[in-house]
């Protein structure tokens, strides 16, 4: 490994870690997407209870 250039091992190094985790977040984002609007959901429901 000692003819690699310098970007070629961080690329080793760093590249699938940073791939993974991009991976994760957009897999995770649509998620989180649904929590949230759950969650606001509730919160209107709650204001409307507290209303009446």
């Amino acid at each position: 490994m000692e003819h690699l250039p310098e970007w070629a091992v961080l690329l080793g190094n760093f590249g699938f870690p940073i791939l993974i985790a991009i991976y994760l977040l957009t897999r995770f984002e649509k998620r989180i997407d649904n929590l949230t609007n759950a969650v606001r959901d509730v919160e209107r429901l709650s204001s409307r209870k507290s209303e009446h």
